[in-house]
């Protein structure tokens, strides 16, 4: 069994060396071994799958969205770049090509 440390930002025990720094393969995250690591505590937005968003991420749409207010239809599938987390209910605001800037809510989007 390995002895390295869990991921400081998601506590997962899947951690790896990558030259003379850890690497976390479910969030993402990477620190230098014995170095002090200061978290943000705040936001905390997971995706449909549990996958940990951050802000600039990728996201897929896993569901048609009616957008509120107008005909259109965000579909299945579409990709969201560079989101943008933000607190409260709908808590990714993204621009979607065709549509323009919107807020999403994390359960309806997977990490791409």
């Amino acid at each position: 069994m390995s002895d390295l440390p869990n991921c400081p930002s998601c506590d997962s025990s899947y951690t790896y060396e990558d030259g003379s720094t850890l690497v976390c393969p479910e969030c993402g995250h990477e620190w230098i071994v014995g170095e002090v690591v200061e978290l943000d505590d705040g936001l905390v937005v997971k995706d449909a799958n549990g996958a940990l968003l951050t802000d600039g991420d990728t996201v897929t749409v896993i569901k048609d969205l009616k957008v509120k207010g107008s005909s259109l239809v965000v579909k299945v599938g579409t990709k969201v770049k560079n989101i943008r987390l933000v607190e409260g209910d709908h808590n990714i605001d993204c621009k979607i090509d065709g549509i323009g800037a919107m807020q999403l809510k994390s359960e309806f989007v997977k990490k791409a």
